[in-house]
């Protein structure tokens, strides 16, 4: 027999909470989610073939992939979409991890870049090629030094920075050799 406390509302909440949670989830969050993928769709296609190929997806997704990289307008709005939604039903984690390597090999890159200018702008300001042969021992210092001396004439004497390009081309070389 029900004491007073337990109404039959009370009693059908108890065994929910029992039995198993239902997790509610707002309409807004759904669609903050689909947007996130679809996100992750047009980063998908605007990688070029070969980073493609990085990434493991599946023969469907691939020729979404690969048609939504042809279509323009509003074709391409809803292939993005399409893409999106094919994303909802797939385990993304190793997709967006790929994702990440592409990006973060990327910013590699351009921190050795900015590096090698920096080497360049210190090596003509100083005239010292000490930096960069303690980086680079295989470094011709003669070389360095010479290109310095002309870069810097060029820089005094405003003109183009064509022995500044040179230094750069040369110590690109370099670091791709060690």
């Amino acid at each position: 027999m029900m004491s007073d406390l337990e109404t039959p509302q009370n009693v059908s909440e108890n065994m929910l909470d029992e039995d198993e949670e239902i997790i509610y989830v707002s309409k807004s969050e759904i669609k903050r989610d689909a947007e996130a993928l679809k996100k992750v769709g047009v980063e998908l296609v605007n990688l070029s073939k070969n980073e493609l190929e990085k990434i493991p997806l599946d023969d469907d997704l691939l020729y979404s992939i690969e048609l939504a990289q042809k279509i323009k307008k509003e074709g391409y709005r809803r292939q993005i979409q399409y893409i999106g939604k094919l994303l909802r039903s797939r385990d993304i984690d190793p997709i967006t991890q790929a994702l990440d390597k592409l990006k973060n090999r990327h910013n590699q890159q351009s921190a050795i870049y900015h590096k090698l200018e920096k080497l360049r702008d210190e090596l003509i300001e100083t005239g010292d090629a000490e930096t960069i042969m303690a980086l680079y021992p295989n470094a011709d210092r003669q070389q360095l030094r010479t290109l310095a001396r002309l870069a810097k004439k060029e820089r005094d004497a405003n003109r183009p920075v064509k022995t500044a390009k040179q230094i750069y081309h040369y110590l690109r070389e370099l670091s791709e050799i060690a």
